[in-house]
């Protein structure tokens, strides 16, 4: 894995990363994943099993960790295995000060009402209204806003111009 660089065009992507490194159960998976291949359950074995999927789901989303199956001894079912994608750092972007006070708010917030806001999105969701453009005019925050708020969220994800939920076996 040496020399593997990820380079942040969008300073959206820095929600996962700050996320990551910000808690103290997906920095540990992190560091497991960076020395070697594991699945669920070794990680589970290291940490708190109930964090390891939570984990696992932002670690994806911020294209950290890569995923392949493990080759099952015989009468065992395959399981997937992780490891970490990258051990270097690049940003290449800009952005107003505005917009990384939010990435910056989101990515290390435990503020309830973030809650609130997801609750209302996701109904929002269900309603058929998805346009980032949207949701950003209904609830008062910028387009940024609701894009951090997509990736810091494991069900929900960014598609173009819109949210939307994804499934949790991505």
């Amino acid at each position: 894995m040496p020399g593997h660089i990820r380079i942040v065009n969008d300073p959206v992507e820095l929600v996962p990363l700050l996320m990551t490194f910000n808690d103290p159960s997906f920095k540990k998976v992190y560091e497991l994943l960076s020395k070697s291949w594991m699945t669920e359950d070794e990680i589970g074995s290291q940490v708190s099993p109930a964090d390891v999927n939570t984990c696992i789901q932002v670690l994806k989303k911020g294209n950290l960790v890569e995923e392949q199956w493990r080759m099952p001894k015989r009468g065992e079912k395959p399981t997937r295995e992780y490891r970490a994608t990258y051990n270097k750092f690049r940003a290449n972007f800009q952005c107003n000060l505005q917009d990384l006070s939010d990435i910056l708010y989101l990515s290390l917030s435990k503020d309830e009402s973030l809650r609130n806001l997801v609750d209302q999105i996701e109904s929002e969701l269900g309603n058929g209204s998805g346009s980032i453009n949207d949701l950003s005019r209904k609830f008062g925050v910028s387009p940024v806003f609701i894009k951090g708020l997509a990736k810091r969220i494991p069900h929900l994800d960014v598609k173009g111009q819109g949210l939307v939920r994804i499934d949790a076996g991505r």
